[in-house]
């Protein structure tokens, strides 16, 4: 068995990548979308942190996260939201994924990938890179055009406080696409 470790900076700065089981679009509809959000912000009342940035896509999502000074425990906040989701996801009659034995013989379900992928933010320009591929994922997807066409997004609410204009990485995104060139590898996205 791996020995997995984990980043641990308490107070850090995170980029994650969690996807769902085998890739299935389990994020896709307005009632899954709600549900992540209401098991985020119950999370944030049981053990504070702050979402700097997200993008919740079909099968997968990034997310940009700030701990508290002394506190670097992302995984348990992970554990909880992915548990809460799944069971609320699934008695509201959700489907999920066919598992083999051995994921049963754990009590796991057909909803996540075990594992999640975490990078500790290094400095302010790691920080703007990683910001900006978040909210490019969409576009990067071929979902939408233009970030702004993507609603479940902070996008939207990094638009309203004037650090992207509404228009940003829309047409030729060339620019965007160099600056993020490599983002894959530093991400756990698999292209």
């Amino acid at each position: 068995m791996p020995n997995y470790r984990r980043a641990k900076v308490h107070g850090g700065t995170y980029f994650f990548t969690v996807v769902t089981h085998g890739r299935a679009p389990l994020l896709a509809s307005n009632d899954a979308i709600e549900t992540l959000g209401d098991c985020f912000r119950e999370c944030q009342e049981r053990s504070p942190f702050a979402v700097d940035a997200i993008v919740v896509l079909p099968n997968h999502l990034h997310a940009i996260w700030s701990l508290p000074s002394d506190d670097a425990d992302y995984s348990s906040r992970w554990a909880w939201i992915k548990k809460e989701f799944t069971k609320r996801r699934l008695a509201a009659g959700a489907q999920e994924r066919s598992i083999s034995l051995a994921r049963h013989n754990e009590r796991r379900r057909g909803v996540w990938q075990p594992r999640f992928w975490e990078h500790v933010i290094e400095d302010t320009d790691d920080f703007d890179r990683h910001f900006d591929y978040l909210h490019f994922n969409p576009v990067k997807h071929g979902l939408v055009a233009c970030p702004h066409e993507w609603q479940a997004s902070s996008f939207h609410r990094w638009v309203r406080k004037g650090v992207y204009d509404r228009e940003w990485a829309c047409g030729g995104y060339d620019g965007v696409a160099r600056r993020l060139a490599g983002m894959s590898e530093t991400t756990g996205e698999v292209d």
